[in-house]
C-alpha cells in the first residue's frame, strides 16, 4: 500500500468577496503523478502553494508525512544572484567529479543544451544576478531535479523551454521515483507524465484517473451522466475528445476507459477541419500568391540564419514552424511582415519575397501591444470592428466574440488596465481576429492562455479559412492546429517535417549525437577555447566582459520598462502623460532591441 504523503483537509482559501478553495480535501501519495488544471484565476497555483506551506489557509489544515522532502519550483526563483551557476546547481564540486555523474550531466545537457552552457558567457562561471528570468528558471529547475526529494511541486515547469527541453523534462520525470504534483497549460506534458488530474473549478477541485487524455473524456463522461442538455455535450470537450482520439496516436498509455464508450461519445463529431471546403474559401479569398519566397537570405544584424530559401505560403497552408532558439523563426516572420506592410518594396538582404495583392496579414508577436489602459475591453475590440465574419456564413458581433474568448458580460466592461498578462494576451488575439486577416502569424500565441481558453482558440481557428504559421513550444497546439511542420535546424535551411515533431525530435537527437565532442574531465584553457574561435586569449576575455555589461544594461531597461508600465496605469485618466510615457516606453524598447542585437553580434564572436 501507498505512503500517504501530504494531506489537504477542508481546506478553505478566500481572496476579497470570492472563496478560490471551499472545503477541499485532497491527498498524495507515492508514486502519484498529479496534473492541475483550471482556469487562470481560479486557485490552481494557490492549492500548490498551501500544498507546499508556502501560503496558509483561512480554515482547514494541511499535513506531511513525517519526514517528508519536498522539493517546490514556483514562479519565482530565491536563486542568490551573486552567485554563479555553478555555485547554486553542482554545489562547486570540481569539473571530474560531477562530469562522472550520469545523472548530473543529463540534467545539465537536458535543461541548457551542452555541458558547457551554450548561450552562457561563462559557462557554469556565469553570474545569475544579470541573467533573464527565463535563464534563471533552467538554473532553478535543474536545482530542483539534481536533488532526491519525496514530493516534487511544480508551477508550470515548462515555460521557456523549447520543444526539446520539454521532451527531455517529460522523459526525466517519467523515470523519477519521487511523487509529483504539476501546474501546466502544456496538454501533451500532462498527457506523458500525469496518472490523476485535479480539475480546479469553482471553488472545488475534481479529481480524475489517467492523463489529459482520460481526463477530456471523463469529464465529457461526466456531463453526459449528468443529462447535460444535448448542445452542452456537443462543447468544446468533445470535439477536443475527437481530436485526441482521431489525431497522433494514443498519447496516454494507460487507458482506464472503455474505447467502446469514448467512440460511442464522440460518433457524430466531425473532424476538426474540412480541410477541402476550407481550401475553397481560402482560394477565394486569397488567389493563387500568398507569400513567395526566391533565394532569400534572412539575417540578424550581421548574423547569417537562412540563406538561398526559396519557397511559398500557398492559399489554406496551415504550418507549424519549430527550430532552435536563434534559427531565424521569428526573423523570418518579420521579414514576410516587412515586405508585406512595404507592399514588396521592403526586401531581404537578398532575394525577393512575392506578396499577394489580396493578402491581409495579421501578426501576434511575443510582446503584448500596449492598449489605453483607461478603455474596456469592449471598446478595446470595437475599435478595431463591431462585427466579424469567420467565414463559412458564421459571423459574431464583437460581444459575442469576448465570451468565446473568455470576458463574460461583467469582464467586457473591465478597464485594460485592470487585466492580467494572460487577459491582456486573449485580447490582442482577440483584435487580430477582428480585423477579418486572411493570413495569420502567431509567435507564441499559447504563452500565459490557460488550457479552457487554449480549446476555445483552437476551436475558432479549425474553421478559419485562411494561411497561417505558427511558432509555439506548446506540442498539442501545434498539431491540433497545422496540417505541415517546418523546422529550422541551425544549419541556414528549412526542411519540411512529414513526420511532423516526432521527426523533428529525432532529427536534433541525430545532429546532437554526431557532434557530441569528447568530455575531458579537465577544463579546457580559456587560450585554447580562443583559438578555436579565431580570438586571442585577451580579445576572448573582453568580448566575454563585453557581454556581461550589456547583459547589466539590458536587465537595467527591462526594469524601467516595468516602471514605465506602471507609470501607465498610474496615470491611465491623464492622455497627455500617457502619450509622454508612451513615447518613453518605444525608446527604451528600442535601446534594448540595439543592445540584444550587440550581445548577438558578440556572442556569435565567442
Amino acid at each position: 500500500m501507498a505512503v500517504n504523503l501530504a494531506t489537504i483537509e477542508s481546506v478553505t482559501k478566500v481572496y476579497g468577496t470570492r472563496a478560490l478553495l471551499d472545503g477541499v480535501s485532497l491527498g498524495v501519495s507515492e508514486g502519484d503523478r498529479i496534473g492541475v488544471v483550471g482556469r487562470n484565476g481560479d486557485g490552481k497555483t494557490t492549492l500548490i502553494r498551501m500544498l507546499a506551506k508556502l501560503e496558509e489557509a483561512d480554515s482547514g489544515r494541511i499535513t506531511w508525512n513525517g519526514g517528508l522532502q519536498l522539493a517546490v519550483l514556483t514562479q519565482h526563483d530565491s536563486l542568490d544572484p551573486k552567485a554563479t551557476i555553478r555555485h547554486e546547481v553542482i554545489a562547486d564540486r570540481a569539473d571530474h567529479e560531477w562530469l562522472g555523474d550520469a545523472r548530473i550531466r543529463d540534467i545539465i545537457e537536458g535543461l541548457f543544451g551542452g555541458l558547457d552552457l551554450p548561450g552562457f558567457a561563462d559557462g557554469l562561471d556565469t553570474v545569475i544576478g544579470p541573467l533573464s528570468g527565463g535563464e534563471r528558471r533552467r538554473i532553478a529547475l535543474a536545482k530542483l531535479l539534481l536533488g532526491s526529494p519525496d514530493l516534487i511541486v511544480l508551477d508550470e515547469p515548462t515555460n521557456h523551454l523549447d520543444v526539446e527541453g520539454i521532451y527531455w523534462l517529460a522523459q526525466h520525470l517519467q523515470k523519477r521515483r519521487s511523487a509529483l504534483v504539476c501546474v501546466t497549460h502544456d496538454r501533451w506534458f500532462l498527457d506523458q507524465v500525469c496518472t490523476r488530474m485535479w480539475d480546479v473549478q469553482g471553488g472545488t477541485v475534481h479529481e480524475y484517473e489517467g492523463g489529459y487524455s482520460d481526463y477530456v473524456f471523463a469529464r465529457a463522461e461526466r456531463s453526459r451522466i449528468e443529462a447535460v442538455e444535448e448542445q452542452k455535450r456537443q462543447n468544446l470537450a468533445r470535439k477536443e475528445l475527437a481530436w485526441l482520439r482521431r489525431g497522433a496516436p494514443a498519447r496516454t498509455s494507460k487507458p482506464r476507459y472503455r474505447i467502446e464508450a469514448a467512440n460511442a461519445l464522440i460518433a457524430d463529431v466531425p473532424d476538426p477541419r474540412d480541410k477541402s471546403e476550407l481550401m475553397k474559401f481560402a482560394n477565394a479569398r486569397l488567389g493563387r500568391t500568398v507569400f513567395e519566397l526566391e533565394g532569400v537570405t534572412v539575417k540578424a544584424g550581421p548574423k547569417l540564419l537562412l540563406e538561398n530559401l526559396t519557397w511559398q505560403l500557398g492559399p489554406g497552408d496551415r504550418i507549424g514552424l519549430l527550430g532552435v532558439n536563434g534559427a531565424g523563426k521569428t526573423s523570418l516572420l518579420r521579414a514576410l511582415r516587412d515586405a508585406y506592410a512595404s507592399e514588396g518594396d521592403v526586401q531581404p538582404a537578398s532575394g525577393v519575397i512575392k506578396v499577394g495583392k489580396t493578402v491581409r496579414l495579421a501578426y501576434l508577436s511575443q510582446e503584448v501591444v500596449e492598449l489605453d489602459p483607461a478603455i474596456r475591453v469592449l471598446q478595446a475590440v470595437e475599435q478595431v470592428r463591431s462585427r466579424v465574419d469567420l467565414g463559412k456564413g458564421r459571423e459574431m458581433s464583437a460581444g459575442q466574440l469576448c465570451e468565446q474568448f473568455g470576458f463574460g458580460k461583467d469582464k467586457q466592461w473591465t478597464p485594460v488596465g485592470d487585466l492580467s498578462g494572460g487577459e491582456r494576451r486573449r485580447l490582442q488575439l482577440l483584435r487580430l481576429l477582428m480585423d477579418e486577416p486572411n493570413v495569420l502569424f502567431l509567435d507564441e500565441p499559447t504563452n500565459d492562455l490557460d488550457i479552457e481558453t487554449l480549446n476555445q482558440l483552437e476551436d475558432l481557428l479549425d474553421g478559419w479559412p485562411g494561411s497561417m504559421i505558427v511558432i509555439s513550444h506548446d506540442r498539442f497546439f501545434i498539431e491540433r492546429t497545422t496540417d505541415v511542420v517546418h523546422a529550422l535546424l541551425g544549419d541556414k535551411r528549412m526542411r519540411m517535417l512529414p513526420g511532423g515533431i516526432d521527426e523533428y525530435l529525432e532529427r536534433r537527437a541525430r545532429m546532437a549525437a554526431e557532434a557530441v565532442p569528447v568530455v575531458s574531465a579537465a577544463p579546457v584553457a580559456p587560450a585554447a577555447d580562443a583559438a578555436s574561435a579565431g580570438l586571442s586569449g585577451g580579445d576572448l576575455r573582453a568580448a566575454k566582459k563585453e557581454m556581461q555589461k550589456l547583459e547589466r544594461q539590458i536587465a537595467k531597461l527591462d526594469e524601467k520598462e516595468s516602471k514605465l508600465h506602471a507609470q501607465l496605469a498610474e496615470h491611465a485618466a491623464d492622455f497627455s502623460k500617457v502619450a509622454e510615457l508612451d513615447a518613453q516606453l518605444r525608446g527604451v524598447r528600442e535601446e534594448k532591441e540595439e543592445l540584444e542585437m550587440s550581445w548577438l553580434e558578440l556572442a556569435e564572436q565567442v
